[in-house]
């Protein structure tokens, strides 16, 4: 009977030891232009399921992370198994570099097919979406502009406030896409400047000035707007009718990184349903179809209203286009 006993205590340290030998364990490196807050988020919730691995991740602006990119490369060895930052055009640039590896992430399946790579290097993984914003004690939804030529509307005269371009990626991808845009042009933009258009040298200014009625009506980001409402400010999110400005934040794996599974394990988190919440609850748009905050719209229906512009030719026509709207409105 104790031989018994004992032969079973010894198979089940033996599975105990599989077990554990199974668990993901070690590090993953995350470079990352998001906000502080939702990168220790998307930590905290990833160490939780699996807390054999440490997250580390590098914060800062998608400039200085290029930069960082571009000496690590020279010096051999990208130090991040995963990136995380801008836009998609600055992934086409990673691809011309060779620095990604391709990654079908089963959670994948969920993020519609506008922001993804063909090639499978990257995938959206949150949007940030540009729309209108108005305050809703000055303006009546009626009123409310419900397309970008609205905002040439007489109401609106010395009224309108919008996010420095020079300062803002989101600003100038939007001017950027509806400037080669034949339905808006510079056409577009030179009424909007004769219309006493403001300039705000951030985000949060631009929507703070619209909730506190300084001005009428803004060109806004939908989730800077969305979280003033939800703390009772007057202002009121607008997704334009047709051409919605939708960018997408892809992520992608460095080729050669040093811990490739658990670079994937972390892709398949920030795409699932679980990753997509918290980035949610952190202030994020979520990219994955079948999580949306309240009132908003879903990542398809998003993408079935966005504009779809060239990004590499934004991308190449970026300072020119900076140029000339400086000349317009300053």
């Amino acid at each position: 009977m104790k031989k018994w006993v004992a032969f079973l205590l010894a198979c089940a340290m033996i599975l105990s030891a599989a077990v554990a030998l199974a668990e993901p364990t070690g590090t993953v490196m995350l470079y990352s232009s998001l906000k502080e807050k939702q990168l220790v988020a998307v930590k905290e919730a990833f160490e939780a399921k699996y807390p054999g691995i440490v997250m580390d991740y590098y914060q800062a602006g998608t400039g200085k992370i290029k930069t960082k990119i571009a000496t690590e490369q020279q010096a051999g060895q990208v130090a991040a198994d995963l990136l995380w930052v801008g836009d998609a055009s600055d992934y086409l640039t990673f691809k011309e570099q060779g620095i990604l590896e391709a990654y079908v992430s089963p959670e994948a399946e969920k993020v519609p097919a506008d922001y993804k790579d063909a090639d499978d290097l990257y995938c959206g993984a949150r949007l940030v979406v540009m729309g209108m914003a108005y305050n809703t004690q000055n303006v009546t939804e009626e009123e409310a502009p419900k397309h970008w030529k609205d905002l040439l509307n007489d109401t609106f005269q010395n009224q309108i406030i919008m996010t420095d371009p020079t300062e803002s990626g989101t600003t100038a991808y939007l001017v950027g896409a509806l400037v080669n845009n034949e339905n808006y042009g510079w056409d577009f933009f030179e009424k909007l400047a004769a219309m006493g258009t403001e300039l705000d040298s951030g985000t949060s200014g631009t929507h703070n000035n619209v909730a506190s009625g300084g001005y009428k009506v803004c060109i806004a980001v939908d989730y800077v707007t969305q979280t003033l409402e939800s703390q009772g400010s007057p202002i009121k999110f607008v997704y334009p009718a047709e051409d919605t400005i939708a960018i997408s934040s892809p992520i992608a794996l460095v080729k050669g990184c040093a811990n490739p599974d658990n670079g994937k394990l972390l892709y398949d988190f920030i795409l699932s349903e679980e990753g997509q919440t918290v980035l949610m609850n952190a202030d994020c748009t979520p990219i994955r179809d079948g999580v949306a905050k309240e009132g908003s719209l879903s990542a398809s229906e998003i993408a079935a209203i966005a504009l779809k512009p060239d990004e590499a030719k934004l991308a190449q026509e970026k300072q020119d286009t900076l140029d000339h709207f400086d000349r317009l409105f300053k």
